[in-house]
């Protein structure tokens, strides 16, 4: 089952999709989260959002200066700045 995922930097969504495995870097240190993860609210450290897609995709952002929070199948990146790399 895969989670929704929505990645927004302070001025624009810089992805949203469905994904089967999301790796964020908090202050505490990476952590990846896939469906049916317990809820989490963390803050989120300088460095890469790796995305894995339902169909095997790879997207990798960078982020910085903000949250996330998984709640149920969604999980909400919010960054101050953000962009994709690939």
């Amino acid at each position: 089952m895969p989670i929704n995922v929505s990645l927004v930097s302070a001025d624009a969504e810089i992805w949203s999709g469905e994904a089967s495995l999301v790796v964020a870097k908090t202050v505490l240190g990476e952590i990846g989260f896939m469906s049916g993860h317990e809820p989490v609210l963390a803050i989120l450290a300088e460095g890469q959002v790796r995305i894995t897609q339902t169909s095997g995709e790879k997207i990798i952002a960078n982020a910085e200066d903000g949250f996330l929070s998984m709640e149920g199948d969604e999980l909400s990146i919010v960054a101050g700045n953000a962009s994709l790399v690939n």
